[in-house]
């Protein structure tokens, strides 16, 4: 947009009372709405269009690693390997943050191998 484009908008709301700066402020947003959605849009068709170019899915892309043979990640959800002593429905796979309920445990003096999963 040139200046003289910029000027001449300016020089328009300069007239409008507030109601209509406020519409023209509604409309100027909805435009600009549209437009990032059209820009997500055309983004996502190229970069689909890669994809395609290379053989792969989008995913894959993204993921940044080929899917495996059976069609997933290769990677299923884990099982656990340690349970809570009175609810037997908390859990922990030993990976990641320690919950609260482990934390406390350690923290009362008792083993974590304790809460261990027989295998």
């Amino acid at each position: 947009m040139s200046e003289e484009q910029l000027e001449q908008i300016a020089e328009a709301a300069r007239e409008l009372d507030l109601n209509a700066l406020d519409r023209a402020r509604q409309l100027i947003e909805q435009e600009r709405r549209r437009r990032e959605r059209e820009a997500r849009r055309q983004a996502q068709q190229e970069m689909k269009a890669v994809a395609e170019k290379y053989g792969m899915s989008l995913h894959e892309i993204v993921a940044g690693q080929p899917k495996s043979a059976s069609g997933g990640s290769g990677k299923g959800k884990l099982p656990p390997k340690y349970r809570h002593p009175h609810d037997h429905s908390k859990t922990w796979t030993g990976r990641g943050r320690r919950p609260h309920w482990i934390q406390e445990w350690i923290d009362g003096g008792n083993d974590l191998d304790d809460l261990k999963i027989a295998d």
